[in-house]
This record gives structure tokens, C-alpha cells and sequence, in this order.
């Protein structure tokens, strides 16, 4: 498992992490002992980073890191955390009042006295600008109940906001084979700052599995139905915001590329983006711990090299450039 520092908490994580949407029941049911067997499997696997928030499954997914850690005191993982999504999206709810409720509940569920890493969990545009909400982060930190910050972004433009804060320690973003964007601006300005970026969505929900056909149906209660058009938040969340049938054609040339260097899809996808420069920890998600151990398997991929970088760019331009590239 390669290894990299993430931004200016100066912390050593796994280029592999684990991401725990899953299991706090947003994409199905996943029951407690399921949720441990793939907690297990990452970290047997070099898994070293999960991320989770206080509004996955309402507090579930927390509540159940809380108590592997409890359970699995040997378990040396590194928790990034989010706040902000329990409240409608308006910058006057991201106050000093709900910053410390928040602070409190997700501290409860994940049994610490100080998190490692509270991020912002995608707040409207205007918050990324408002001093005030730096300066109670910074509080937060000197009061011992957080050890860093950092945020969670929808575009570009936000990312690069919050990168010129001096504290920011990281910065969250959707970057797939699908979703470029942000390796035009956003890696390099990371790495000339010392912030790390963990990369979300890294497989387009699925998507970059090669798994799918058009036919494919998902469940009631998996946003990969119920948010398929934004229905229920940025549609960018889900399948990286791509069109779902150009997505399944696309993904089943990723799917031939990755066999060319003797890969299964998703761990090409992966390996690629723990190798681009800047990018500090990979999150993908895991219903299954054989899901959890090749997502983690990928972090011992070496780099793939420029051709299957070229190919990666050039199906993006051919089928998401237009589409994707001035959304977010």
C-alpha cells in the first residue's frame, strides 16, 4: 500500500482509504456485523483512512466507526469526518451555535474527545468566503475539539477558495475518469500550498466497475435511483453527474483499457488517481469485504504511465468534456 502525507495535518495515510456512505444504509441495507467484516477487510488490506459524516444514515455511519474503534483498539485509522448537512443549505445555519452541536454529536457517535478531521460537508458557495467561519474552526481547534479542518467541495471554484486559507488542511472533491476538471487548476494549487485533496466518487458510483448495462436497476432507497436527476442533492454525487447510458458505453472502454495492463476496471481507475500529482487519498466505498480488499489492492498498483493517462483524457473529451467540464 502506498502511503502519502494528507495536507497540513502532517498525518501518514494509506493512498487507499475507505469511504463509509455505505454503510450508514444510503445505497441499501448493510447490517452492523456486515459493516464490521468490510471495516476489517480494509484494514487488514493497509487501510489506514475513513471518511465518513455526521448524515450518513443519520449518524450511523459514525456510530459504527465509533464502536470498531472501541472494539478494535490495535486499528491504527486516521477518521475524517463532515459537518453541516443536518440543517437546510443557507449560510446563516453554518454558525458558531450548530458548528458546536454538530461538533458534539459526531463526537458521541465516534466515542472521541477530539476528531481528527471535521470537514464541511459541501455548504452553499458563500460560506467558503465568511471569516467568521474560519475563525470558529481555529476555536475549535484550540479548544481541543478537533485536531484539523478541512472542507468538502463541489467545484473548482470552491476548492480554490478554501485552499488559500492558511488552515485548511484538506480538501475534498469528485475527481474520477470521468470528472477531470480539477486537474487543471485545483491539484496544483493543493500541492504549492501543502493541502492534501481526497478524492471522492473515485469510481462514478459504480460506474468505472464496468459492472453496468443500461438495464441495470438499483434500489429504492440507493440515490443512485432517487438521485439520478438531483432530486435530492448535487447531482453531481451520483454516477459523477455524467449521463448514465454515455457513462455505461464509456465505461466499458475504461474497461478494455484496464484489461490491456492486466486490470480489472476498478482498480485501474483507482490506481490511476493515487498516482496523479497532488492527490493525497483515494475513497471508495465498500458494501463487501472482497469489495474492500481490491479496492484496497489498488494501492499497490504502480503508475500506469502517460499512454493510459492520454486514453483516460481522451474518453473524457470524447464523452463528458462538453457536458461536465463547465458544471462543476
Amino acid at each position: 500500500m502506498h502511503t502519502s502525507v494528507l495536507g497540513r495535518t502532517g498525518a501518514t495515510v494509506s493512498s487507499i482509504g475507505l469511504g463509509t456512505w455505505q454503510l450508514g444504509a444510503d445505497w441499501g441495507e448493510v447490517s452492523e456485523a456486515d459493516a464490521f467484516s468490510v471495516l476489517d477487510a480494509a484494514v487488514e488490506s493497509g487501510v489506514t483512512i475513513f471518511d465518513t459524516a455526521d448524515v450518513y444514515g443519520d449518524g450511523r455511519s459514525e456510530q459504527i466507526i465509533g464502536r470498531y474503534r472501541r472494539e478494535r483498539p490495535d486499528a491504527n485509522v486516521f477518521v475524517a469526518t463532515k459537518m453541516g448537512r443536518r440543517l437546510p443549505q443557507v449560510p446563516e445555519n453554518y454558525s458558531t451555535e450548530n458548528f458546536l452541536a454538530w461538533n458534539d454529536r459526531s463526537r458521541q457517535n465516534l466515542q472521541v474527545d477530539t476528531l481528527d478531521l471535521v470537514q464541511l460537508h459541501c455548504p452553499p458557495t458563500p460560506v467558503y468566503s465568511i471569516d467568521r467561519v474560519y475563525d470558529d474552526l481555529d476555536a475549535m481547534v484550540d479548544a481541543g475539539r478537533i485536531r484539523h479542518y478541512g472542507v468538502s467541495v463541489e467545484t473548482v471554484e470552491e476548492a480554490l477558495t478554501a485552499i488559500a486559507r492558511p488552515n485548511v488542511a484538506s480538501v475534498q472533491i469528485i475527481v474520477n475518469a470521468f470528472r477531470l476538471k480539477p486537474l487543471d487548476a485545483v491539484l496544483p494549487a493543493a500541492q504549492e500550498s501543502g493541502v492534501g485533496i481526497i478524492a471522492r466518487v473515485p469510481l462514478a458510483s459504480g460506474l468505472l466497475s464496468g459492472r453496468y448495462s443500461r438495464e441495470t436497476t438499483f434500489a429504492e432507497n440507493d440515490h443512485r435511483n432517487y438521485n439520478r436527476n438531483g432530486d435530492a442533492f448535487d447531482v453531481g454525487e451520483t454516477f459523477s453527474g455524467v449521463n448514465y447510458d454515455d457513462g455505461v458505453e464509456a465505461a466499458q472502454q475504461f474497461a478494455a483499457l484496464a484489461a490491456e495492463h492486466d486490470l480489472a476496471p476498478a482498480t485501474a481507475a483507482l490506481a490511476w488517481l493515487v498516482h496523479l500529482p497532488g492527490i493525497s487519498t483515494v475513497i471508495p466505498g465498500a458494501r463487501s469485504p472482497e469489495q474492500a480488499r481490491m479496492n484496497a489492492a489498488a494501492g499497490g498498483v504502480e503508475p500506469l504511465g502517460d499512454d493510459f493517462h492520454a486514453r483516460v483524457v481522451a474518453l473524457y473529451d470524447q464523452y463528458f468534456r462538453a457536458a461536465v467540464h463547465p458544471r462543476w
